[in-house]
């Protein structure tokens, strides 16, 4: 199965283009995107939540969600291939298109530079951004801290190139993880992020929204089994 995945993401390996195929200043409707699972009765299900904001207003437009079992297992390094099929389902229910789509997880900052954003991409034809809570580290390379101001960051980047940045976006509050998805470039990537930050989390609002929409779904589906 490895062996499969790693063949599909070398695919696509050079036909990542971290430019931007858009005008940042057109933006209009950005969607968030996140997952959350349960097991019963020895099966594991998912459901994947997109809700999309509008960029000026910061007002939710549009809200689906999908729900299925998941039949991949978790393999460090092939999350897309568990959570992809749940993401295309949910996004074929929109009823209005996003420009962008940011991700609860990486892009570009992967081993392979395959993360979900980066992979989802090729599937969605939009360009896409990777927004973690967490890090994954890349060939061993040891965070630097960015300095305690909001905006503030550090790039995470081998001797060979960059995979994203590590993002201050609160004072006191731990930093997050941002990195191109596909068709935009990093420096935008962290503005876009910058941009749906508000005082009431660390996280952009599009992937924060798209949590909290994740876990009320599955409270309720679960809540009915």
């Amino acid at each position: 199965m490895q062996k499969q995945f790693k063949k599909e993401q070398e695919k696509w390996l050079s036909q990542i283009d971290l430019n931007n195929h858009f005008q940042p200043n057109d933006l209009k409707l950005v969607a968030g995107v996140d997952l959350a699972y349960w097991s019963k009765d020895g099966k594991e299900y998912g459901v994947c939540c997109i809700v999309i904001i509008d960029y000026i207003t910061h007002a939710i437009v549009e809200k689906v969600n999908y729900y299925g079992e998941i039949t991949v297992p978790y393999i460090s390094g092939f999350l897309a291939f568990r959570e992809l099929p749940l993401i295309l389902k949910a996004a074929e229910k929109l009823s209005i298109e996003p420009d962008l789509y940011m991700f609860d997880g990486n892009g570009y900052l992967h081993a392979r530079h395959m993360g979900i954003a980066t992979h989802a991409s090729f599937y969605l034809d939009k360009p896409t951004i990777g927004v973690a809570k967490s890090y994954l580290k890349i060939d061993n390379v040891e965070l630097k801290e960015p300095k305690n101001e909001f905006g503030a960051f550090e790039f995470i980047q081998t001797e060979d190139e960059i995979y994203g940045l590590v993002l201050r976006t609160r004072k006191d509050v731990k930093p997050i993880f941002v990195s191109c998805g596909n068709w935009i470039d990093l420096e935008t990537a962290k503005d876009i992020t910058l941009h749906f930050v508000n005082k009431n989390s660390r996280l952009p609002i599009t992937t924060r929204f798209a949590d909290l929409e994740t876990h009320a779904i599955r409270e309720k589906l679960t809540s009915n089994q």
